[in-house]
């Protein structure tokens, strides 16, 4: 990582070279086969004199031939990702993972000047070079059933590819461009982009910038499309949508257009009818106009995120598409395209200098997306918003331990380790927790918004202003490359913009927030001195707790008060505790007179239930949330009554009804009724005011008078007059009483009678709603409302009671439950004929039949479920039935379940199940580290370690979540249900973290040879070629060899060979093995180093190496020991067979294949202490 000091100029790249164009030219897609054929080409100019190695990025790429001007050149392709862990290894310790994972992720990043793709320039161009002259970089590619980067969707129905809707685009997080095709994979190499895209003429391809023509083939059977983006962008935006889209183009923005699969237009001229809004909106705010100049916007089915954005366009999930009936999709559609549209600005057109500089883009993002929405939906949905994400974060923080949003590493020594408390490093996106990277973005925008809080909104938009518009100017500067670099942010280039538009200092500020992890935590209560009239307020921290941080500097209270409401500020200092203030308003019931509120408004209030002593109605302690944090405080329930009454802030209301479920008082009942009669409270609220009712009502269940709650009160908002058992005619017109409509029979079905059962009259009442619903005058679709419904019915179920043993059979069913059973099956069968939006009904449903499962009144079976998982099925449908089947191998402890599951993780087509499945297995776990279950056991063990080490290797999200769940069932140790090691580990993290091939005593044997013999190039055996005994190793080391110090400091040198490739199939049988590259190959190694290099000291200390020679791998081995290492090979792939797609017909034949291929192991990922060539 570049470690750069605060205060630092400019951008310093890592890599020797400035990439200015590429060209990407995909001439062949084939949907059967899903593979893409084509190459590109990269614009470099060298930095440095003697540039003689070009390292770029490329996963799962197969690599045909590289030529750098004109002149075919030689490359090594290693990726360590590929296999975190050496399979012989018996390691299975996650310490020992994250650190290696950690490891090679750095071996291959750009952002360390690292690549899997290492090109060397050829001899004939090392003039060429040292002028430095540009350098044109061409490569031959080809991509077979990719299984990250490019998602293939090809429904397997009747018709033509275009019939079908068969479609293929780019996916993955955080610099997943390499797995599509060979670039610098950073956020922080920009270039311009010429793209091309050859495809069926039916097809459209939709990529980043401007279609600049079409062009058709002479057959008319394909076209090409050419893309023009001269905004310089980094890889890792570009990308690409290819499909029978149907095209729009937007009507109050011509420069906007939408793509949709076929048949869905309609929807799509709905949905996408409002983004012109959300332009104008960013643009007036930024007076800074939409950087490109053009948008477009692809609806693909089986996205991998709901929002992704690149580089002029985004590329969203079909489902988000409605119609104007569906209310409850509408606004969380339009909150994805503001997301969308915010990302374009920050995180696209600006993009970043470094992984630690993260933050700030995902921070303006959503801070400006939090603006739109302020302004779209109220200041009362903002508010809630913003206590939702608040705590969303101080949850996370508090039980991981912290969200750290600047990391900055030192040397890599365990104290420097940020986040120890975390089972994966977060020195790169790709180690990152999926959840973690959630909390950070969560984090993020909120920190952006406590900046607003100290500078002012108006410093705060003035400052993004700045940003955009310098990038703007270093954008047009077509042949200044170096001026780019006004593109990227770092946090140090924000802060100072901060510092100089608002000249204020914010650094605690960032101390606090962005340089350290951890959240808040106050305890408050307070007493009333009646002699002084001054409130005495005690606050206490816990900032010994995980995730918690001690808090030093102001904090603002409110007090409302009989005479109105008052700000005071405190000085948290560091030990103090107590705070007086002052009152101001003696204590005076005698006088009836209005009081005044915060907002203005004076009301008239029942004061009887207040303190005689005291004039305080309530206190509120941080009510801006102008600290992240989480506060307890105590005051008596009338005071969280009338603040619930008549404080006008959401938060505050919403505060309120959670602390009054610890009050169940008829005076809490009464000011919960007061809130759901109120029309122009904020709809969320009376929907959290229904729940909280539940639970009051069912905590005063023996003194409850009256109908159960809520119920005469929906009856008199939705009942007819004359019959108040049946519901009128649906009317969502208006959309508070709809949500309110929706939620009031999902809350009351929780109530409970004196025997801890539903009473019969609620379960009558939502069965007679079921039955008498009717939609057809109402505009609007009813589906949401339906589900609720079934919700509700889900809710009413309460623990079967067998008696005296009997079997349940659907003979002997409560007639209750055979009524709510009866309801669940029609609604089933209806979906199957009429399927709701989003088969939300259907979703419902599978809930509601787990329930009842788990209650004991049905046989607990996951066939239903594992039916309904199946690839086919909606995706929310699947992952209803996935969540059963989770929650029913966790209950019925069921390894087949589980095998069912992984098994799923590892081979379902969509790549968002497959990490939904882990994520649902680590929040709902079959077991935890410290149980003891018949679930776990050592082929579990492997079967996880496995997923992780080498299973998940094309998806970053995918493979963090095996990590995930790993950590969930077995910590960070060696799991507790594996036999003791023999003899022991050899190894102690702590001590050795550099040497990253620690192994088992019994193995030993096997990694001495390597280290006794030394290094062998493995050449191909061709027409009898031999390499000559006598020629030594050159000097610069190979990417697959390490330099090891070892703790007795003797140097080592290792050499890995490896068949590993051959599991992400990419064999190097393609490469060039005629003699002519072989001889070249040697050249190369020959070459000598320049001296005045950085390089060449780390040169010099190879040479005194005694340097046994080995003839190569001739069929008659000369070596002993060498051919042991062969049979050791051989074995090994016979062990892991089941793994290779292809079985090897004869192992010697293979390794001849890949000359070139070097390990994945860890090791040459290289450990913090082994230099290596690139450094």
């Amino acid at each position: 990582m570049m470690n750069r000091k605060k205060g630092d100029k400019g951008f310093e790249s890592p890599r020797p070279y400035k990439l200015t164009h590429q060209v990407v030219c995909i001439n062949n897609i084939n949907f059967q086969r899903k593979s893409v054929v084509g190459y590109v080409e990269l614009t470099i100019f060298p930095t440095v004199a003697n540039l003689n190695r070009i390292k770029l990025n490329s996963k799962q790429c197969r690599i045909y031939r590289v030529r750098v001007n004109d002149l075919e050149a030689a490359f090594i392709y290693n990726d360590p990702t590929l296999e975190v862990c050496h399979h012989e290894s018996k390691q299975r310790n996650l310490n020992y993972f994250s650190n290696a994972y950690a490891a090679a992720v750095s071996a291959v990043d750009p952002d360390a000047g690292n690549g899997e793709l290492c090109i060397k320039v050829p001899s004939e161009l090392w003039k060429h070079v040292d002028e430095l002259k540009v350098l044109k970089v061409h490569i031959n590619f080809s991509l077979d059933q990719p299984k990250g980067g490019l998602h293939f969707v090809v429904p397997n129905v009747e018709g033509s590819l275009a019939e079908r809707g068969a479609h293929v685009f780019s996916c993955g997080y955080q610099n997943s461009t390499r797995f599509w095709f060979p670039c610098v994979d950073s956020y922080s190499e920009l270039c311009t982009w010429k793209l091309e895209y050859t495809v069926d003429a039916t097809m459209v391809a939709v990529s980043n910038g401007d279609l600049v023509e079409t062009v058709y083939t002479h057959d008319m059977r394909k076209k090409t499309f050419h893309y023009m983006l001269t905004i310089p962008t980094a890889a890792s935006n570009i990308s690409l949508a290819i499909g029978p889209f149907e095209i729009l183009v937007d009507p109050y923005m011509h420069e906007v257009t939408h793509f949709c699969l076929p048949q869905l237009l309609p929807l799509l001229k709905h949905t996408t009818s409002y983004l012109h809004e959300v332009f104008e909106f960013y643009e007036e705010i930024l007076t800074c106009r939409y950087p490109y100049s053009c948008f477009k916007t692809v609806f693909v089915d089986e996205a991998y995120v709901e929002v992704a954005a690149y580089a002029s366009m985004s590329i969203f999930s079909t489902n988000l598409l409605h119609s104007a009936m569906i209310i409850d999709e509408t606004p969380l559609t339009r909150r994805c395209l503001a997301q969308a549209l915010a990302q374009q600005f920050f995180g696209c057109f600006i993009s970043r200098m470094s992984w630690s500089d993260e933050w700030v883009l995902k921070g303006i993002s959503g801070y400006i997306y939090g603006l739109w929405m302020k302004k779209t939906f109220g200041v009362n949905e903002y508010r809630h918003w913003i206590k939702e994400e608040l705590d969303k974060i101080v949850v996370y923080e508090l039980k991981t331990g912290g969200v750290l949003l600047h990391p900055i590493f030192g040397g890599g020594k365990e104290k420097d380790n940020p986040a120890s408390h975390l089972h994966f490093s977060i020195k790169h996106p790709h180690t990152l927790s999926w959840e973690y990277y959630t909390m950070f973005q969560c984090k993020a925008h909120l920190v952006m918004r406590l900046i607003e809080n100290r500078i002012s909104m108006e410093f705060m938009l003035q400052v993004f202003n700045k940003l955009l518009s310098l990038a703007s100017t270093a954008s047009s500067q077509k042949f200044q490359s170096h001026m780019w670099s006004q593109m990227l942010v770092s946090t140090s280039g924000f802060l100072k913009s901060i510092s100089n538009v608002s000249g204020k200092d914010i650094q605690p500020l960032i101390k606090q927030w962005v340089d350290q992890s951890g959240v808040v935590k106050f305890y408050g209560s307070f007493a009333f001195n009646r002699k002084r009239n001054v409130l005495e307020l005690e606050i206490k921290q816990d900032y010994t707790s995980p995730g918690t941080q001690k808090y030093v500097g102001p904090l603002k209270v409110t007090v409302q008060e009989l005479d109105g409401s008052f700000n005071h500020t405190l000085q948290i200092e560091e030990n103090s505790l107590k705070h007086d203030i002052p009152c101001h308003s003696k204590s005076r019931r005698n006088k009836k007179k209005k009081i005044p509120l915060m907002n203005g408004e004076e009301v008239d209030m029942d004061l009887s239930a207040m303190d005689a002593d005291s004039p305080l109605l309530w206190i509120r302690i941080d009510p801006d949330m102008s600290v992240l944090r989480k506060v307890e405080f105590e005051q008596a329930d009338f005071m969280w009554q009338y603040q619930l009454r008549y404080e006008r802030d959401v938060v505050a209301q919403e505060e309120s009804i959670l602390a009054l479920q610890k009050f169940p008082t008829p005076a809490s009942r009464l000011a919960l009724t007061d809130i759901l009669e109120q029309e122009q409270c904020f709809y969320r609220v009376r929907i959290m005011a229904c729940f909280c009712l539940a639970k009051i009502a069912n905590f005063m269940v023996s003194t409850w008078t009256g109908p159960p709650a809520m119920k005469s009160l929906f009856t008199r908002m939705f009942c007819c007059k004359s019959c108040p058992n049946i519901v009128k005619t649906n009317n969502f017109m208006n959309y508070q009483s709809y949500f309110l409509q929706k939620t009031m029979p999902v809350a009351m079905a929780l109530l409970r009678d004196v025997h801890n059962l539903c009473p019969k009259e609620v379960l009558t009442f939502i069965l007679d709603l079921i039955k008498y619903n009717d939609n057809r005058k109402n505009k609007f679709s009813d589906n949401y409302y339906r589900a609720e419904l079934i919700d509700a019915l889900a809710n009413s179920v309460t623990p079967a009671v067998s008696v005296n043993n009997e079997a349940r059979t659907l003979d002997n069913l409560n007639p209750d439950v055979r009524l709510i059973l009866e309801e669940i099956t029609r609604f089933l069968n209806m979906e199957k004929l009429l399927p709701s939006y989003r088969h939300t009904i259907t979703v419902s449903c599978l809930n509601a039949i787990r329930i009842l499962q788990k209650n004991g009144h049905v046989p607990s079976d996951p066939a239903v479920f594992k039916s309904y998982a199946e690839y086919g099925h909606f995706v929310d449908i699947r992952i209803a039935a996935l969540e059963a089947v989770v929650d029913y191998t966790k209950v019925d402890r069921s390894y087949e379940e589980l095998q069912w599951l992984l098994n799923m993780v590892q081979n379902d087509p969509v790549p968002y199940v497959r990490h939904k499945i882990l994520n649902m297995l680590t929040k709902n776990p079959p077991f935890t580290k410290n149980m003891e279950s018949p679930l776990c056991n050592e082929a579990l063990v492997d079967q996880l370690w496995k997923l992780m080490n080498s299973g998940t290797s094309h998806d970053w999200r995918l493979r963090c979540g095996a990590v995930d769940l790993y950590f969930t069932l077995f910590g960070l140790s060696r799991p507790s249900c594996l036999p003791l090691p023999e003899l022991g580990l050899v190894l102690n993290l702590k001590e050795k973290k550099a040497v990253l091939n620690p192994t088992i005593i019994p193995e030993a044997e096997d990694d001495d040879h390597l280290a006794k013999e030394a290094a062998i190039i493995a050449l191909p055996h061709q027409q009898g070629l031999k390499r000559k005994a006598d020629t030594p190793l050159g000097s610069p080391l190979e990417p697959g060899q390490i330099l090891e110090k070892n703790e007795d400091s003797k140097v080592k040198l290792k050499i890995r060979f490896s068949n590993s490739q051959e599991e992400e199939e990419i064999d190097m049988d393609t490469v060039h093995d005629s003699q002519a590259f072989i001889y070249h190959h040697l050249n190369m190694l020959e070459r000598p180093s320049t001296p005045g290099k950085e390089q060449s000291t780390q040169e010099l200390s190879m040479l005194p190496i005694p340097v046994p020679t080995l003839p190569g791998f001739t069929k008659e081995s000369s070596s002993s020991k060498h051919s042991e290492h062969h049979h050791h090979h051989k074995k090994k792939k016979k062990k892991h067979k089941h793994k290779h797609k292809h079985k090897h017909k004869h192992d010697t034949k293979e390794k001849e294949k890949e000359p070139f291929t070097f390990s994945n192991s860890p090791a040459s990922g290289r450990s913090i202490r082994s230099p290596s060539l690139s450094d």
